[in-house]
């Protein structure tokens, strides 16, 4: 058979990823502080792109109930969502039901702490002040150590008292070994040790020691209850640890009561002081979606507190379009009217296609909303998008670093998609955080004198009708921080 070259014609269809598909993908997979700053850079960029109330332009408006924006409105080419009706949240009656606020403060029922389990933003009636206003500076445990150390040391001491300070990790332990610090500023070690004495009467008190029993031991020292036995009871920690009180009694030579009461006063310690001094690195969540039950049913809005209103500028595009001659200047400003057209439309989307997202999920997890956690269904990403006429990856970027707030507090949207726990009577399966619930309870009801084994645990669920193994119980007891039954058993023994 020959070989030779030839034209051939061919029909075929493909996906191109174009740089606006990619944009509006992105989009969806960003939380509303993640597109605050998407947005100031758009607004730097493109000089048609501005912030207003929207009394020209045209811009992103999605309303409180999201009613899809009439029967004309816009068909999302990336996602499949269309603007008809069937956008509208659950069971809102538009002339009355629906709720509008930019901040947990005026949800409804909100107390004067914003009570949907986040932090309050305001007083209830009043004007609050401004947050950066509120906070203060709070000063380092190095700072803190130091200012004690210029009102009693001076000239070498302080400086040695200065790399002691330096030495310190942030739960106030000295982490380089005396000697070793004595030898590198060349002084005696009489005169370091000396020093660290100094510092480890600073506040708090036990700072700078080297190991527990010495932290312990020098708070115990400060509320003069460093006796004989408790000396004993500090240097033997370890078995304290495993729980081996009769052998404690014999070594500290006292009574049950009086072992007792040396407990006691050691939970009141604080084994690593320097951590208050730690700065804090929570950061507070933003709600993208806010979930109120109405007399008829559920409204379901986006926060737009964090999202500046865009308008697109035609008057100033028409200015320049007047002043542009040459070919480069007039495919820029087309090039920018595009985009910023684009950039409407993919944020408009964006907002409908969280909504219909959140209603969905408060359709099928409305037993959760109404009774709590131990109602909670299996959910996956595919039965959502099954309803809602959407592909499985566009729910995946629409539920990631979303959070939802109603009244049982605030919730990343990817916490109300559960695996399933088959039931033991044959019903309808139940969620894994369901079970995690029950399991926790049958763990904190249980009595002293009578722990509950992992088999046992097994038991009381399969009665409630889960039907699950004990390795699973295991791994769920230990992903809520419970120990075995060992553990809490000495834990109950030690606390008795």
């Amino acid at each position: 058979m020959g070989l030779s070259p030839r034209l051939d014609l061919r029909q075929s269809q493909s996906l191109v990823m174009t740089p606006q598909l990619q944009q509006a993908i992105k989009l969806l997979t960003l939380s509303n502080l993640e597109i605050e700053a998407f947005i100031a850079e758009e607004l730097e960029k493109n000089p048609l792109i501005e912030t207003g109330n929207g009394d020209e332009g045209d811009g992103p408006d999605v309303p409180a109930s999201d009613d899809g924006g009439g029967e004309d409105g816009p068909v999302d080419s990336v996602t499949g969502l269309d603007g008809a009706a069937d956008d509208a949240p659950l069971d809102v009656d538009y002339s009355a039901e629906t709720f509008h606020h930019d901040s947990p403060s005026d949800m409804p029922g909100a107390g004067i702490d914003g009570s949907l389990g986040m932090a309050g933003t305001g007083a209830g009636g009043g004007e609050g002040g401004d947050l950066p206003d509120t906070l203060v500076e709070a000063s380092s445990l190095a700072d803190h150590l130091m200012a004690q150390a210029g009102a009693v040391l001076s000239g070498t001491e302080w400086l040695i008292a200065g790399h002691i300070v330096d030495a310190l990790d942030e739960a106030g332990y000295l982490t380089v070994a005396l000697p070793d610090i004595a030898d590198r500023l060349g002084v005696p070690r009489v005169q370091a040790e000396r020093v660290l004495a100094v510092v480890q009467s600073f506040d708090p008190t036990g700072v700078g020691a080297r190991d527990l029993a010495e932290c312990l031991a020098l708070q115990a020292k400060e509320a003069d209850r460093y006796d004989p036995a408790m000396a004993a009871l500090i240097g033997h920690l370890e078995l304290l640890a495993r729980g081996e009180l009769p052998r404690l009694r014999r070594i500290c030579g006292v009574d049950d009561e009086d072992l007792a009461d040396m407990i006691r006063e050691l939970r009141g310690y604080d084994p690593k002081p320097g951590l208050r001094f730690a700065p804090s690195d929570m950061q507070a969540v933003t709600p993208d979606v806010y979930v109120a039950r109405t007399g008829k049913g559920w409204a379901i809005e986006l926060n737009n507190a964090t999202l500046p209103r865009l308008i697109v500028n035609r008057s100033y595009y028409a200015e320049l379009s007047g002043a542009a001659h040459d070919a480069a200047s007039k495919a820029w400003l087309s090039e920018s009217l595009q985009s910023a057209n684009w950039l409407m439309k993919a944020l408009d989307q964006r907002a409908r296609t969280i909504v219909k997202v959140a209603t969905e999920i408060v359709k099928q997890q409305e037993a959760f909303f109404l009774h709590g956690v131990e109602h909670l269904r299996p959910l996956t990403l595919k039965t959502v998008a099954d309803a809602i006429g959407m592909h499985e990856s566009t729910v995946s970027r629409v539920t990631s670093n979303k959070y939802l707030s109603c009244d049982r507090g605030l919730y990343e949207l990817k916490y109300f998609f559960t695996s399933a726990i088959q039931s033991s009577e044959g019903g309808e399966a139940a969620s894994a955080s369901a079970v995690k619930s029950h399991i926790g309870k049958l763990i904190g009801e249980e009595r002293a004198d009578a722990i509950l084994s992992d088999d046992s645990l097994v038991e009381l669920l399969r009665a409630r009708g889960f039907d699950i193994a004990r390795r699973t119980v295991a791994k769920y007891r230990e992903s809520l921080g419970l120990g075995s039954s060992v553990q809490r058993r000495r834990q109950k023994l030690l606390s008795r």
